[in-house]
């Protein structure tokens, strides 16, 4: 997800400049899109909620695929969210443990301009949801639109084709990934239900098995499949998201072994499938929200989460390079300049997978999910729509 590093730095056996190119470029095309599949599958998750046969639609999602499994009856809409979102959260481990090997995280030099921006781009559309939203039922929601989605970001990035130079679109990488960073943090401390000593006793039992296994020299994925259902189970005893066990899957996977490297095979055996399958289905899922449900731009929760992410984002990036640059704590990559931002800043805003995830986890309240739900498509459509603009109106064409 980002450029090659210089040679002496982060890694002493860096990839190939070109290899390392190919599986950016690879990486972008599956993400370009991944993101076109979302949008058709969250548009007609919409259209099927609001249709004659809407209750079809909610009666699948509420379907107990398992009778008696657990004290309480398990729909198909969980099953998706706290199971199969694992493999997500999985792969953005994975990514993770990557850009800190080798990648844009692996040094504080490269990660300081990426990661003061996501900072900011996470703190000003928290401040402004808040500043809307002073009512306590709402105030679970301050992290919705704090999120950026990158299938969506780089799908909309592609549409600009040769006016982006590479240099930008790997710092928008950069910025998505930190954002995902704290997302995942953020769900882990902060939509934590009293965390549970006894659940995490079992989480850290995983984990240690997990390494036992990595020292006897096991590399085959089925080896470790026990040991991440017993982390997903502690994660869930915990009252900490499970699927936030797949992260933590990811960032124990070694960088490096006899046979080359587990987190890069891993991560293009499993990206297709989760860009193309995991998250069309979670929208799929998700998206089909009644209309009906309340006008989107009507309350707070729906102004705040929209401006959040449309205003919030770009306004909390730029804010935070200027003043970072200002006391000289980073410095624009070569090709970047402030267009250039500008217009990241805007495709940040497009939220959608982990906005509507956080959603989920914000409001137990049918009308306030919705209400949110929609807001968030409104917000990325808006910031999509935006980004292109900006981007056809601030970047040049460039001949190469």
């Amino acid at each position: 997800m980002s450029a090659p590093p210089p040679p002496d730095k982060c890694t002493s056996t860096p990839s190939s400049g070109s290899s390392f190119g190919a599986r950016v470029l690879q990486f972008i095309g599956v993400e370009a899109i991944s993101g076109l599949i979302l949008l058709a599958a969250a548009a007609l998750a919409l259209l099927w909620a609001n249709s004659p046969w809407a209750a079809h639609y909610f009666a699948l999602w509420n379907w107990v695929p398992i009778e008696g499994l657990t004290a309480r009856p398990v729909p198909l809409s969980l099953w998706i969210n706290d199971g199969l979102m694992s493999l997500f959260f999985f792969v953005v481990g994975l990514e993770i443990r990557r850009e800190m090997h080798n990648g844009a995280l692996c040094s504080l030099k490269l990660a300081s301009l990426p990661l003061l921006a996501a900072l900011g781009g996470v703190a000003m559309p928290a401040l402004i949801y808040l500043y809307f939203n002073s009512e306590p039922a709402v105030h679970s929601g301050w992290a919705v639109p704090t999120a950026t989605d990158i299938a969506f970001a780089i799908g909309v990035l592609a549409l600009l084709g040769s006016r982006v130079p590479n240099q930008l679109r790997v710092l928008l990488l950069a910025i998505a990934i930190i954002d995902d960073i704290i997302a995942v943090l953020i769900i882990a401390f902060f939509y934590a239900d009293g965390i549970a000593l006894r659940g995490v006793g079992i989480a850290l039992a995983g984990i240690a098995l997990v390494l036992i296994i990595q020292r006897t020299g096991q590399r085959k994925p089925m080896d470790f499949a026990i040991p991440a259902l017993i982390i997903w189970y502690g994660m869930l005893s915990a009252h900490i998201h499970p699927a936030i066990a797949g992260v933590v899957l990811g960032l124990l996977t070694p960088m490096r072994d006899a046979s080359g490297s587990p987190v890069e095979r891993l991560e293009a055996a499993l990206h297709p499938w989760v860009a193309y399958g995991v998250m069309p289905v979670f929208a799929f899922a998700n998206a089909g929200v009644a209309l009906s449900a309340g006008p989107a731009a009507a309350s707070g929760l729906s102004t705040g989460v929209i401006a959040g992410l449309v205003l919030g984002k770009p306004l909390g990036i730029l804010l935070a390079t200027r003043l970072a640059l200002s006391a000289r704590m980073c410095a624009l990559p070569e090709g970047v300049e402030w267009r250039g931002l500008c217009v990241i800043g805007l495709l940040a805003g497009i939220g959608f997978t982990m906005a509507i995830f956080i959603a989920n986890l914000a409001f137990f309240d049918a009308a306030l999910l919705a209400q949110a739900k929609l807001a968030v498509m409104m917000a990325s459509v808006i910031a999509a729509v935006a980004g292109l603009v900006a981007g056809w109106m601030l970047l040049p064409r460039r001949s190469d």
